[in-house]
């Protein structure tokens, strides 16, 4: 089922449980609802793979006291950064959140921050896309006594849906990837008025205005990739960087089915942004040696087709994928139902060419009435350009069609609800996401000297600790940036790079002691976060695989060909706090 939206006129009336008394008060609610998408939309980029989080808080006086949003992974939530921002005039003030808040990391922090300040009223935009976070904040507020009120389901109005639709729109990454297990993803191409993308000669520089290309790289900071084709990298030699002086950098993505792929290309440059090369299995063994040997990572696929690689990059965690790419891969994308939404700029110039390639290539239609039609069509100018862009797919309707696992271990006993023999966690939202190094738990570790020092995750310890030791005042420099970063995402980032392009500033014995540095790092989080600890005791009997299926070394990867060290260090842990646990209970007997 998809959720449909028309154009409302303003002067709609409230429906449902609205008086024309209340009429004010609930346009009120609205209007802070949309508040909170909006701002929720400034991380951009920066969340993934979470959520856009937006919280507005406000008085019974109708003053907003508190607004704020989720930066990064890792990071405080809204919630908690509006509370702070409000301080004591939270009590009897109502909280306004774009989506319902969904604790991923043991602690229920978004909810408590609120209920403890004494928040009375939330309203929820939408309920959480996945399944085992849906509905556990709503339940969790109500229990505490709050009022809560759901658009869509206990405000209703054709306002009310506009409201809700603002919420959907600045989360479709997260809403489609949750609905259809593969990353929402936008094919974006530019072209002249008669429809082609290039002169029959092959140039394309350039179709667009700057204002267009402008936009293009606002695209491309709010993606987690970008895709090519050969024939881009062969034809155009792009660099598919954000050029935003900074931040959220995608990820560069190659398709390639034969690597019949230059030597020399600006995306095997790596000083800004790494690039992933996809292709099929056994493709030119000494081509792919030779990237490799420039960092370039190569991913084989026994099948190449934007399905199956659509489903690798979902399992990478990937939320939102721009497509990039010519007329051919970008019909084949379109035939295999991966491209969601469309994003065209048309220039007011003509280039004619029998030959001249279009921006896609053959689907196989004959007929007019077999056109694929976009849904929810917008229409904007950019300088001489149009830019047209709708959606390929309808919205998802969220909305359960089957019982929760709650309901059917309700039904059936004898289904467990969760699998026990092998517990899989990653930097996602996810059951056990507080297991991972880029969960947002500070902790305290000596330094050189023996002074305590505060990190702000296990991942900005570990990242800073390649550098430290090294007598370069651009290695403390390093380790200061590391510190300093407002995410582990950020930290990782400065970290990796710094190591790729300066590796005379990484300490000659890091390979020898990163094991320890992660492991030392663990055991502080583990040991000081009481609820932290009790997770990973509960799992005791369970292997812990880290579910990143490219990293080989901390994870497991996409065949359990990986390493998977992470996973190793936490069940090392676990044997040693049951052990600890263990003893004190014998120890406790024998004082009895």
């Amino acid at each position: 089922m998809a959720l449909s939206f028309a154009v409302v006129a303003s002067s709609s009336s409230i429906m449902c449980k609205a008086t024309n008394a209340n009429n004010h008060s609930h346009l009120q609610d609205l209007s802070y609802i949309k508040r909170a998408a909006l701002i929720s939309d400034k991380s951009a980029g920066f969340t993934s793979p979470h959520p856009n989080f937006g919280c507005v808080i406000v008085t019974p006086s109708a003053e907003v006291v508190g607004e704020a949003y989720l930066y990064a992974q890792g990071t405080k939530p809204a919630e908690v950064l509006a509370v702070e921002a409000a301080g004591e005039r939270c009590r009897g003030a109502t909280a306004y959140v774009n989506m319902e808040p969904g604790d991923c990391h043991g602690d229920h922090t978004a909810v408590s921050a609120l209920v403890q300040a004494g928040i009375t009223r939330a309203v929820i935009g939408m309920r959480h896309p996945l399944q085992h976070l849906r509905g556990n904040a709503i339940r969790a507020f109500r229990s505490q006594g709050l009022q809560v009120d759901v658009l869509g389901e206990d405000m209703q109005s054709k306002l009310v849906e506009e409201a809700r639709k603002a919420c959907l729109l600045v989360n479709l990454p997260f809403v489609y990837r949750a609905a259809s297990r593969v990353p929402f993803s936008v094919l974006k191409y530019a072209m002249t008025l008669d429809g082609k993308i290039a002169a029959s000669s092959g140039h394309a520089a350039w179709i667009s205005s700057k204002l267009s290309r402008n936009r293009v790289f606002e695209l491309r900071g709010r993606s987690d990739a970008i895709i090519v084709g050969g024939n881009t990298v062969r034809r155009d030699n792009p660099r598919l960087t954000a050029r935003h002086g900074g931040g959220h950098m995608p990820i560069r993505i190659v398709l390639s089915q034969s690597l019949d792929l230059p030597e020399e290309a600006n995306l095997w440059d790596l000083s800004d942004v790494s690039t992933v090369v996809v292709t099929q299995r056994g493709a030119r063994r000494s081509f792919q040696r030779y990237l490799a040997s420039k960092g370039v990572e190569v991913v084989e696929l026994d099948i190449l087709n934007p399905r199956d690689v659509m489903g690798y990059f979902h399992d990478r965690g990937y939320l939102s994928i721009l497509w990039e790419c010519g007329g051919t891969l970008a019909a084949s994308a379109i035939s295999s139902g991966v491209i969601h939404k469309v994003f065209a700029f048309v220039a007011p110039k003509i280039i004619g060419g029998k030959n001249a390639p279009s921006p896609v290539g053959e689907l196989g239609m004959v007929e007019m009435s077999q056109a694929l039609d976009l849904i929810d069509v917008c229409f904007e100018q950019i300088g001489p350009d149009m830019l047209i862009s709708g959606f390929l797919q309808p919205i998802p309707d969220l909305t359960p069609t089957i019982p929760s696992e709650d309901e059917t271990f309700a039904i059936d006993p004898t289904v467990a609800p969760f699998e026990t023999s092998i517990i899989f966690f990653y930097k996602t939202w996810d059951l056990y996401g507080a297991f991972s190094n880029f969960s947002p738990h500070p902790i305290q570790m000596p330094d050189e000297d023996g002074n305590y020092v505060t990190w702000f995750s296990v991942e900005h310890y570990y990242q800073a600790n390649k550098f430290i030791g090294v007598s370069n005042p651009l290695a403390q420099d390093c380790i200061d940036k590391i510190k300093s970063a407002k995410s582990p995402e950020e930290a990782a980032r400065m970290g990796r790079l710094t190591q790729r392009r300066h590796p005379h500033l990484v300490r000659s014995d890091w390979e020898s002691v990163k094991i320890d540095v992660m492991y030392r790092a663990l055991k502080c989080k583990f040991s000081i976060y009481p609820h932290l600890n009790s997770m990973l005791l509960l799992t005791a009997g369970s292997v812990l695989v880290e579910a990143s299926p490219h990293d080989l070394f901390w994870g497991g990867g996409r065949d359990g060909e990986g390493l998977n060290y992470l996973g190793r260090l936490l069940m090392k842990l676990r044997s040693e706090f049951l052990g600890e646990s263990s003893a004190a209970s014998e120890n406790t007997c024998i004082a009895l």
